[in-house]
């Protein structure tokens, strides 16, 4: 079973990647561009079977190594 887990910055957290890439694509004449976010996806591919277990699986490496809970939202995507 594969495991997409997508993470971004909560609102209110700077982004400066995000800035550095904005003040990028507006120096190359791209002034059109009223936001910019960036986000991480991490995709997985688990030897394991059953839907729940993989949910909580990914969910626990979220948790403990691949976010930052309190800085990152993460929202995790199975697919068989």
């Amino acid at each position: 079973m594969k495991a997409k887990i997508e993470i971004s910055l909560k609102d209110g957290i700077l982004d400066p990647q995000a800035k550095t890439i904005l003040k990028a694509l507006e120096s190359l004449g791209f002034n059109y561009i009223k936001d910019l976010k960036t986000r991480k996806v991490i995709e997985l591919t688990l030897n394991i079977d059953n839907k729940e277990e993989a949910l909580e699986q990914a969910k626990e490496m979220s948790e403990m190594l691949l976010a930052n809970p309190v800085i990152e939202n993460y929202t995790i995507e199975l697919i068989s």
